[in-house]
């Protein structure tokens, strides 16, 4: 066995661990690692990915910020610290990272959404909404663009549109949160055109 074939080993065992939800043990592996080979961006970016899960956001941005230290050019290492900035509603800073990670992986659905939001909720909403509709484009059944992209419309006024976009959620998957959620909009919507 390799000593690349060591580290995957670990990132895979720290992302296993990561999926079950047992954070704590993932954290623990990944600090080992850490520890092993101190070099390992990776290892930081998974690290601040479980903090994240943990809503312990400082130590989050620590991690990822290690980690962008030894490879500045990880769109994981952008997409993950620009997801924390949204999280902190620090939209200036969301954008920037996030248009990194774009850069350095581009059209990749996920990093699309989270751009498109931020620059939404960062008066940029004309291009928010377009980064967004991109981002359905690469995945047309993903519903958290889905939901972001309805949120958006909603706000912006366009409510028949929002609407369309929150049953597209309910129907894809009626009983996942994000059609719950989009059950509670819809009915925001629907007494909005009421009153």
């Amino acid at each position: 066995m390799t000593h690349q074939d060591t580290v995957s080993e670990y990132l895979q065992q720290a992302e296993t661990l990561k999926k079950k939800g047992d954070f704590e043990k993932s954290i623990q592996a990944l600090h080992k690692l850490i520890t092993a080979e101190p070099n390992c961006s990776e290892a930081y970016e998974e690290l601040g990915d479980n903090y994240l899960s943990l809503r312990e956001l400082d130590k989050a941005e620590k991690a990822l910020l290690e980690g962008l230290k030894i490879n500045p050019r990880s769109a994981n290492g952008r997409y993950l610290l620009g997801f924390l900035y949204s999280v902190q509603q620090r939209w200036d800073s969301s954008v920037e990272q996030l248009i990194r990670a774009n850069e350095f992986m581009p059209n990749h659905a996920e990093i699309l959404r989270c751009l498109g939001w931020s620059m939404y909720n960062h008066t940029r909403k004309a291009q928010g909404l377009s980064v967004l509709e991109r981002s359905l484009n690469l995945a047309p059944s993903d519903q958290n663009i889905l939901c972001d992209l309805g949120v958006c419309y909603m706000n912006a006024g366009d409510f028949d549109r929002a609407e369309k976009t929150f049953k597209q959620v309910i129907e894809i998957n009626p009983d996942s949160d994000q059609a719950v959620e989009c059950c509670q909009f819809l009915k925001m919507i629907q007494t909005r055109h009421l009153v």
